[in-house]
């Protein structure tokens, strides 16, 4: 299945669109789509850190989806990495 991610923060920098499309099999959960992201911009933004993925958060509109949690279809999801400030 098509999953669309929005990309904020420092991920942004990625994709001028602010979100990239990853084909993720059915089932997948949201450890593998981590892995399956690192992967990508591993190849199409080589500048963004692996572990920054590692340690962003995947979203979808309701809730905060933790790496057990199965990909849900048909919803943009959204990568929030760690924010640092005071």
């Amino acid at each position: 299945m098509k999953t669309r991610i929005a990309l904020y923060g420092a991920l942004r920098e990625a994709d001028a669109s602010g979100h990239v499309e990853l084909e993720v099999p059915a089932g997948s959960s949201i450890a593998e789509l981590r892995d399956l992201l690192v992967a990508h911009l591993a190849e199409h933004a080589p500048a963004i850190p692996a572990g920054l993925i590692r340690r962003s958060a995947f979203a979808s509109a309701e809730e905060i989806l933790h790496n057990h949690r199965t990909v849900p279809e048909g919803v943009e999801l959204a990568v929030l990495p760690p924010v640092s400030g005071g």
